[in-house]
């Protein structure tokens, strides 16, 4: 029996048709010291190209964190959050592994140690607790929902999942589904967003390969790794200029689809207020 044939003509877009579907391309501040210049696009001058800082990741983009534990992910994310609330923007904090109220004392602490109190600005965040309650994260239809109630309620434009491994613990192979479903909701609601994804033991420190494999990289507009070794033998302290004992934290973006970015490995640092700082290229600093 032959097919019959279909053809979805709203499917086929001319660049400009589609270009009026996009957020412009400028960039969003992330409250993390280092990382806003490293996203730049092309623009002419005087007939040749010529790099522009972003000013952060991109507008309407959805970014994936991802790294081991204590790498520092979840401190980026809680700068994102409090940095977009204190720019007076509404932001959904949807917690899937640490219950609302204790992500809100780690907030509470990000808020000082970024210049802001926080009681003037706690109003602007909405806290989503898929930790409490199980069918939050068992039942992708109903966060989607409570989601949607979320945005319509709040006017919320910025949106954290923290983390989407969570969602799909214990099934990740359905991580695909899971990322894709969440990545196609925020792009429907235009939603600037973090992914933090957790990497297994036996990933590769700074690939973005993380629990569900490559699921969340492939999906995503940007991916983000941090990592950290630490340095127990003389020798391979010395190779870093650090003393024995120390955690050596790194930091790199793997790719993103809208905008150019730097692609070097860069030196990481939590510093004593619990903030993530992104330093110099590695190679400097061995240099």
């Amino acid at each position: 029996m032959e097919r019959e044939k279909v053809i979805v003509e709203e499917a086929i877009l001319t660049p400009k048709e589609a270009a009026r579907k996009a957020p412009p391309l400028e960039g969003v501040p992330t409250g993390v010291e280092g990382l806003d210049q490293l996203f730049y696009r092309i623009e002419w001058e005087g007939g040749t190209p010529k790099r522009k800082p972003l000013g952060g990741i991109p507008l309407g983009a959805v970014v994936n964190l991802t790294g081991m534990p204590d790498t520092g992910k979840s401190l980026m994310a809680e700068q994102f959050t409090v940095t977009q609330a204190a720019r007076g923007e509404a932001v959904c904090f949807i917690t899937v592994e640490t219950p609302a109220a204790f992500v809100v004392q780690g907030l509470s602490q990000r808020a000082p140690a970024l210049g802001y109190h926080f009681s003037e600005l706690e109003d602007r965040i909405v806290l989503l607790d898929a930790a409490s309650y199980h069918r939050l994260r068992e039942d992708l239809p109903t966060l989607l929902d409570t989601l949607a109630h979320v945005y319509r309620t709040y006017k919320v434009r910025f949106t954290v999942f923290d983390s989407v491994t969570g969602l799909y613990e214990a099934r990740e192979m359905m991580a695909r589904s899971v990322v894709r479903a969440l990545y196609t909701f925020c792009k429907k609601w235009h939603q600037t967003a973090l992914f933090v994804s957790q990497k297994r033991s036996a990933h590769e420190e700074l690939s973005a390969e993380a629990a569900g494999g490559y699921a969340v990289g492939h999906i995503v507009d940007c991916t983000m790794v941090l990592s950290k070794e630490l340095l127990l033998s003389p020798r391979a302290a010395a190779t870093y200029k650090m003393p024995p004992g120390s955690i050596l934290r790194l930091f790199r973006i793997d790719g993103c689809r809208l905008c150019g970015h730097d692609t070097a490995v860069r030196l990481l640092e939590i510093t004593e207020l619990g903030l993530v700082k992104i330093g110099g290229p590695l190679w400097k600093h061995l240099a």
